[in-house]
């Protein structure tokens, strides 16, 4: 069973589901709503949980009752957290999120920006046992020790870039850099996302990727760009998938398979989610994958 460390930001999530359209500006009547899991790392690290790996999870907690709802969730889980005490006098981070009738979700999050980005509790080296690093860019100072600390070890350091890291060293630190369409586009202000992955390639070793839903994956490595389809699945809810999707090409790499083969893996994984409500809680078993892969390429 593979030990993923899985680095950054928890968040307690409301997740309310309205049957119409979002329209700013005027009332909305909920037909749903669910309190869950949510955070970039925490989502990855449900997705490893889900696949059948051991994720362990480095966050900053507050000392609050959100906490200890969101520990206790993720305990339940699978999801080790005891790298990650409670930090007095600071809140837990929450999110207000609205789910559409056609997917789409529109998140309103609030963090404590007096977490700190080096509590005590912060280790110098990943854990033994190790076998990759998964980081997201909202404690970029841990993720980035980790990454480097990966690196030392000869693990993978897989870098969940959602939006453009403040620290650009960060995708040096990191092994396998993955972008979303919004956070490449954020850090090269370029819209085609080929030419930006190229960019932001230039001089740089490490396996580059960036993914943008229903229009698949573009991957840079060894001075090649390629593009790699999506599935085509009718979209529900697609609140977590791309966190799915990282949490899969970590575990993917873990378990052998190519870069190549890890995409297409955790492609399948996101495609899966999407069709299903719940969030990050949508998130595919390894045997669902793999037979949702088989049933495609037949």
């Amino acid at each position: 069973m593979s030990s993923i460390l899985t680095v950054g930001i928890a968040v307690l999530d409301d997740i309310y589901r309205i049957p119409m359209p979002l329209v700013p500006g005027e009332k909305h009547r909920a037909s749903a709503i669910t309190t869950t899991i949510g955070g970039t790392a925490t989502n990855g690290a449900f997705a490893i949980a889900r696949l059948g790996g051991k994720p362990r999870l480095l966050t900053r907690f507050g000392d609050d009752d959100a906490a200890t709802l969101l520990r206790r969730m993720l305990e339940g889980y699978g999801i080790d957290t005891s790298l990650s005490p409670l930090i007095p006098a600071m809140r837990t981070s929450r999110s207000t999120i609205v789910v559409e009738p056609d997917g789409e979700r529109t998140i309103i999050n609030i963090l404590d920006p007096n977490l700190p980005d080096e509590p005590d509790f912060l280790p110098r080296d990943i854990p033994p046992g190790t076998d990759a690093v998964l980081g997201d860019v909202r404690w970029e100072v841990a993720a980035k020790r980790m990454f480097l600390s990966a690196r030392r070890a000869g693990k993978p350091a897989v870098l969940d870039g959602d939006r453009a890291p403040k620290d650009i060293g960060l995708i040096d630190a990191a092994t396998h850099t993955i972008f979303s369409a919004q956070g490449l586009r954020e850090l090269t202000g370029m819209s085609h996302l080929p030419s930006a992955l190229e960019q932001v390639a230039r001089g740089r070793p490490n396996f580059l990727a960036v993914t943008n839903g229903g229009e698949g994956v573009y991957s840079h490595w060894q001075g090649r760009i390629t593009h790699h389809p999506a599935f085509a699945v009718e979209q529900v809810d697609t609140l977590g998938a791309g966190d799915t999707w990282h949490g899969a090409f970590a575990f993917a790499l873990c378990d052998g398979l190519s870069q190549e083969q890890a995409i297409r893996f955790a492609s399948a994984a996101a495609a899966i989610k999407v069709t299903r409500v719940g969030g990050p809680l949508g998130a595919p078993t390894k045997p669902e994958v793999l037979a949702f892969l088989k049933e495609r390429q037949a």
